[in-house]
């Protein structure tokens, strides 16, 4: 039970700093863009809370030791999990770009947006899988089936990915309303209600997992 109080602690910091990297990302643009403002320049916004997520992610994950070990120490081994786990991001951004399309992303205009919110996407959820369980598709499959998750990690990416996947989906509910308002702009909505509900995870997954220690059998990481 200490081992496992111990885990939320460091998880709690862990999420402190990823959470404090997308306002950090939020504010470093107004330093080196003119008239930079979230609506405004939305794109410059959805690269800079991209790339901060994933330095911080890599960073994090990278010290704590959560990835899991490789089974061969040579340096092609390694170069080949680098490259592996890069092709699996670009799929995976490729694939939300698919999803977001088929959900009436259709104008060509809006193409490089919706590439640039499927990149979001991919930095909330597919990269915090590649850190935690490396890119191994079947530890994946497992963690999100029906009470796959072997460690609080991985009960955290069930979380954080959940309310990621809700928050975009609730945010595009204002798009189709006559309110006239600039955040509903497309992806603009989408993306700050995938950031909230990222954040959110966050939030919750220590939470509820500290909540239900006593309930979880897993041995921690």
């Amino acid at each position: 039970m200490r081992d496992l109080e111990f885990n939320i602690k460091g998880m709690v910091s862990a999420h402190a700093i990823i959470a404090s990297s997308i306002f950090i990302a939020t504010l470093m643009p107004h330093f080196f863009a003119e008239k930079y403002s979230v609506i405004g320049t939305h794109l410059v916004w959805l690269y800079s809370v991209s790339g901060s997520v994933a330095v911080v992610n890599i960073t994090i994950f990278w010290l704590l030791g959560i990835s899991p070990p490789p089974k061969k120490h040579t340096l092609s081994y390694k170069v080949s999990k680098v490259v592996r786990s890069c092709l699996h991001f670009i799929a995976s951004c490729l694939f939300f770009h698919v999803v977001l399309v088929l959900y009436g992303a259709t104008l060509l205009e809006s193409a490089l947006e919706t590439f640039s919110l499927a990149v979001l996407l991919s930095s909330f959820t597919t990269l915090r899988c590649l850190c935690v369980l490396g890119p191994n598709v079947q530890a994946w499959i497992r963690v999100f089936s029906r009470e796959g998750a072997m460690s609080i990690w991985d009960t955290s990416l069930q979380i954080t990915t959940a309310c990621t996947v809700i928050g975009t989906w609730v945010g595009a509910f204002p798009i189709p309303l006559d309110w006239d308002r600039p955040w509903q702009v497309w992806p603009i909505s989408c993306s700050l209600g995938a950031t909230f509900g990222f954040l959110t995870g966050l939030i919750i997954a220590p939470g509820w997992i500290y909540w239900h220690r006593k309930q979880l059998t897993y041995k921690c990481k």
